[in-house]
């Protein structure tokens, strides 16, 4: 199956439980077929977990969620080598993090110690416990959820911890006509319970190779560094992209391509992905606290000139 063909059948599955978010599920696939992870990041009861459980039973893989909490240890996460009484020996009794695909739900109440055991997984698809590493699952996809609004007892992400997710994503209140719908598939039964996987994990496996060879110009990838840099020199910004977000939106350009049926990304892949890979990125200054991320991202994207179709 094409990329396009793979993501159209995950697309659709997802699209039976989360109604009239499109453009969020298309996002989604692209970090899948990207190798990058996900924050949702929403009020609850907007569906991101479900939208997460969405994801891991349309492919078939495994999936394990664990909730974070205060009293969440980092071995709980990766692992912990104890000794077995009846074969007096150690033995290792992996973490959350051997699966496919790991819902982290509501990341910021746990303690910074529990949040920085993920680091290693997600940058490098690595585990490493008392000096052993273990290889990370293929594909492997951390959905991480936090509510951006109560912050009592909880811990903000530090910016490093950020940087490894490859896009920021918000489901926000549905449309009325959208949200009807929703109310009359969870009437009687959770639609959840009634979607099965569609594709495989080798299905994902491939896509995620094909992704990587979707062709990008020189002029695509000046485009990608004059988006990062202006982000530096923005007076509104204390801290810009970093070369790693650069080349995420390229990787994000290119995952939007194959998506849309293309062999090469064009300047509209990357203003289509800019906002949810790079304003997670940024540090507005004190003074500029009432524009959002994603305006000034925008912003930027206006101001930037865009190659001309013919050099692409």
């Amino acid at each position: 199956m094409t990329v396009q063909e793979v993501s159209a059948k995950i697309r659709e599955n997802i699209g039976s439980v989360i109604i009239g978010k499109n453009d969020v599920i298309d996002k989604v696939i692209v970090s899948l077929f990207c190798s990058g992870h996900i924050l949702l990041e929403d009020i609850p009861g907007t569906g991101k977990t479900t939208l997460a459980k969405a994801v891991a039973k349309s492919i078939d893989c495994d999936f394990r969620r664990i909730q974070f909490t205060p009293d969440l240890l980092p071995s709980d996460v990766t692992g912990i080598n104890y000794f077995n009484r009846k074969t007096e020996e150690f033995e290792f009794r992996k973490g959350a993090v051997f699966t496919n695909i790991l819902l982290a739900d509501e990341i910021n109440r746990a303690t910074p110690r529990t949040q920085s055991s993920l680091l290693e997984c997600m940058e490098e698809r690595q585990i490493t416990v008392d000096g052993t590493t273990y290889k990370a699952e293929e594909p492997f996809l951390v959905i991480a959820t936090q509510n951006p609004v109560e912050t009592q007892g909880t811990f903000p992400l530090p910016e490093a911890q950020l940087d490894r997710f490859f896009m920021r994503l918000s489901l926000g209140y549905p449309e009325k006509e959208d949200e009807l719908a929703v109310l009359g598939n969870f009437a009687n039964a959770n639609p959840l319970d009634e979607i099965g996987a569609v594709v495989t994990s080798e299905d994902v496996t491939e896509a995620v190779k094909k992704v990587r060879e979707i062709k990008v110009s020189d002029d695509i990838r000046s485009y990608v560094l004059d988006i990062a840099e202006a982000t530096r020199n923005d007076d509104r910004i204390r801290l810009g992209v970093s070369t790693r977000g650069a080349i995420a939106l390229l990787r994000a350009a290119q995952g939007y391509a194959a998506v849309s049926g293309r062999e090469y990304a064009i300047p509209d892949d990357v203003k289509a992905m800019a906002g949810a890979v790079l304003s997670h990125r940024i540090i507005i200054k004190g003074a500029h606290r009432k524009v959002s991320a994603d305006e000034i991202i925008s912003d930027i994207l206006d101001r930037v000139a865009i190659p001309r179709e013919e050099a692409v």
